[in-house]
């Protein structure tokens, strides 16, 4: 036996239509959870800051800057030390951790590296990591059984703790050997 049965489109469309409603209208009453927006960077914008070597020793450099809170930046300036590059042998020891010229003859360098957060009160921490090297004449090495003339070379690496005000003022520090870096911070 057989039965058939005749549906018109319309009563099998509201027939799907009223079985299906529930299932789909339940993802619709239930929004997802809520997205909390934050945002990585600081609330008090950028700061524009300058920072100004002063050394009898490493020569003096200033650049201006701009960055955020939370941020850490690298200077590094070569110059040419008094008296000239003092030429070095890629057999002295310690060579490639020279800073050269491109003929290869010792030049100085100062490196920087600035990292301030900045509080609510508009009062930066500062960390300042300090290194610089440069050439003192030569001194006469051995290596490998070779007597060799080698760069003499000068070398200072300090790290710096503070507090500054971000208000355009400027904070000076001495380093162990008399340079004097200066710090102006705005924002």
């Amino acid at each position: 036996m057989s039965s058939s049965f005749k549906l018109s489109a319309v009563s099998v469309v509201a027939s799907l239509a009223c079985a299906l409603a529930p299932g789909m209208l339940v993802p619709v009453a239930h929004a997802a959870t809520p997205i909390t927006v934050t945002s990585q960077a600081a609330p008090d914008g950028p700061i524009r800051y300058t920072v100004r070597v002063t050394s009898k020793q490493f020569g003096n450099s200033q650049e201006t800057r701009t960055i955020r809170s939370g941020e850490s930046d690298d200077f590094t300036w070569k110059t040419v030390p008094p008296g000239g590059p003092v030429p070095a042998s890629d057999t002295c020891p310690n060579y490639a951790t020279l800073p050269v010229d491109a003929n290869g003859a010792m030049i100085r360098q100062t490196q920087i590296r600035f990292a301030p957060v900045v509080a609510g009160d508009g009062t930066a921490t500062v960390q300042l990591s300090f290194q610089a090297q440069t050439p003192h004449g030569v001194k006469t090495v051995t290596s490998g059984g070779k007597t060799l003339k080698c760069p003499n070379d000068v070398r200072l690496s300090q790290i710096l703790r503070f507090t500054m005000p971000t208000n355009g003022s400027t904070r000076t520090l001495t380093l162990t050997d008399g340079t004097q870096v200066a710090v102006t911070a705005k924002r």
